[in-house]
């Protein structure tokens, strides 16, 4: 039991829970609504961004683990020696193809997407992990990009010209500002092993106290777009949506709460926001995906 979860650590599965969420929203909206994606495309849609996802974690920490010792990162497997180096390259070299496979029959616009990001993946993992000033709009990317993916999955091929909902940028758009402040929250809390290893990151350069506030900036941008769907006429289902606007005050609300901490708070405690940050942004994926299914 020990080892299965230590393999779920290091492949940050409930990361694949929350990708199949935005995938099933992406798709959702693109159909406006009015039908249940194809089982099949939803499955390989979802099995693509779960290999991709777990597979790269399981590089990015064979990547970090000298970093993650000097962090002292208990919560990484390969740090605890629960699982071995090798283990980690003999899941990302099974399940990295897996994932393109899987993405070849949904359709060639998704092929190519899944492409495109897992050449990003790999070149995060070996190269931009010791740029983090770039590696974190790689991660928030990371983040928006399954909105799309999961609108481009159901709807006709015209490649490259797509009738996209407006309502999924602005999700895509949410998700990659959320992401990114995350992201800068984690490189101050990381900031002393990356340090010692040359890490270029927003501490380093702006100080930890600009970056928390940088991050602060970023989820508040992200909070004043979240009305957006609910207040404009030409967002659908989400246009005077009670229950979407619900849910997501309840996310605002507690990335307001981090953002004020980050500002104010000399030394906020960010292992806590970490956490915090990851449980409002599934609320707000249950706003987007209850607003699909209740209008």
């Amino acid at each position: 039991m020990s080892k299965l979860k230590a393999i779920w650590q290091l492949m940050r599965l409930e990361h694949g829970v929350m990708i199949a969420i935005a995938i099933l929203i992406g798709s959702l909206i693109a159909l406006k609504g009015e039908a249940f994606p194809p089982l099949d495309k939803f499955i390989l849609t979802f099995l693509t961004a779960l290999f991709l996802e777990a597979s790269t974690f399981a590089l990015n920490d064979y990547y970090d683990l000298e970093i993650d010792k000097k962090n002292k990162r208990t919560d990484r497997p390969l740090v605890r020696g629960d699982i071995s180096p090798q283990t980690a390259l003999y899941l990302f070299f099974i399940l990295f193809p897996l994932g393109i496979i899987c993405s070849f029959f949904v359709n060639l616009p998704c092929f190519i997407i899944a492409l495109v990001t897992a050449f990003l993946a790999i070149v995060y993992d070996v190269k931009l992990k010791k740029i983090k000033l770039l590696g974190n709009f790689y991660i928030a990317y990371i983040m928006a990009i399954p909105f799309i993916f999961g609108a481009v999955a159901v709807i006709e091929e015209k490649m490259f010209s797509f009738d996209i909902h407006p309502v999924i940028y602005v999700v895509a758009l949410i998700a990659f500002l959320t992401g990114l402040g995350r992201e800068i929250m984690k490189d101050v809390m990381d900031f002393e092993g990356d340090r010692e290893k040359g890490v270029k990151s927003f501490p380093k350069y702006i100080g930890v106290h600009r970056s928390n506030v940088l991050a602060a900036i970023f989820y508040i941008a992200s909070i004043v777009i979240s009305f957006l769907p609910y207040s404009l006429s030409n967002y659908g289902f989400y246009y005077r949506n009670t229950y979407y606007l619900l849910l997501v005050f309840i996310t605002d609300t507690m990335l307001l709460t981090t953002s004020l901490h980050l500002i104010f708070k000399k030394q906020p405690r960010l292992i806590i926001y970490r956490k915090f940050t990851l449980l409002a942004i599934f609320v707000g994926l249950l706003a987007f995906l209850l607003g699909a299914f209740i209008h």
